[in-house]
């Protein structure tokens, strides 16, 4: 049970690293119309250019995170921040907008705006899964080791 728990563990990080890759890699290959889209939201139309760059950058840096063991247990928490920020941004849209700017470009765009939001809801409910349950990676044991770390240097030695 617990091999299958790890593999699906690994299988699910790498399906992280691929989707921030190719959703980055997407919005880079037609940067310009993914900032015009950007701009033509209702909310974040003030900071489209750096949004977009800020997007971009931050989905490599995180799927790289995401490919090393001491970056993991950070990258994974960076994936459920940006996996919540845009699924409370399509939240807003879909419920307090006037006006829904075009969808996600590549294999997203098929999907509507409510299986958008249900894909990512999903998508944050297994982070949270994985950051809780990998003994490995789990916020208990790197918040111990820290503070372990940390008390070792304030209090001395007896």
């Amino acid at each position: 049970m617990r091999n299958i728990l790890s593999i699906s563990r690994k299988a699910l990080i790498y399906f992280f690293i691929i989707l921030f890759v190719y959703a980055a890699v997407s919005k880079l290959t037609d940067f310009e119309n993914f900032q015009v889209q950007v701009a033509q939201s209702p909310l974040l139309s003030a900071f489209a250019t750096f949004i977009a760059y800020a997007t971009v950058i931050g989905e490599l840096v995180i799927a790289l995170m995401l490919c090393f063991n001491k970056s993991r247990l950070l990258g994974l928490y960076f994936f459920l921040g940006f996996m919540t920020a845009f699924t409370v941004y399509i939240f807003l849209i879909l419920n307090y907008s006037p006006f829904v700017p075009c969808s996600c470009g590549g294999v997203l765009e098929d999907l509507g705006w409510w299986e958008h939001l249900w894909f990512n809801g999903v998508v944050c409910l297994v982070t949270v899964f994985i950051i809780i349950t990998d003994n490995n990676t789990s916020s208990f044991s790197f918040v111990t080791k820290r503070n372990k770390s940390l008390f070792s240097l304030i209090l001395p030695r007896s």
